[in-house]
């Protein structure tokens, strides 16, 4: 399925989806059980390395992928570089 249907973290598309969704459910966003975990972890760790959280969660890289893609599109959650590493924080 990653195969044919890859995650997108940049999709406009479909943030204004999200955010559409998100003011019709009256601003209430539904989260899944992993994606809690991960924001959770982010609310921590004020930010964390993408290796250090497939760790942390024992995910494999495309479930978190999939999952970074999801948040992102809600805007919860982006992408930053320290010290020239890529880290995971909350939007």
């Amino acid at each position: 399925m990653d195969a044919l249907s890859p995650a997108k973290a940049c999709d406009p598309w479909a943030v204004h989806s999200a955010k559409t969704f998100e003011k019709e459910q009256g601003g209430v966003v539904q989260l899944n059980d992993r994606q809690k975990q991960i924001i959770m972890v982010l609310e921590e760790t004020g930010g964390i390395e993408p290796q250090m959280l497939i760790e942390r969660l024992n995910i494999s890289p495309a479930d978190l992928e999939r999952e970074i893609a999801t948040l992102r599109h809600m805007e919860k959650l982006r992408a930053e570089l320290r010290d020239g590493r890529k880290h995971i924080v909350l939007w």
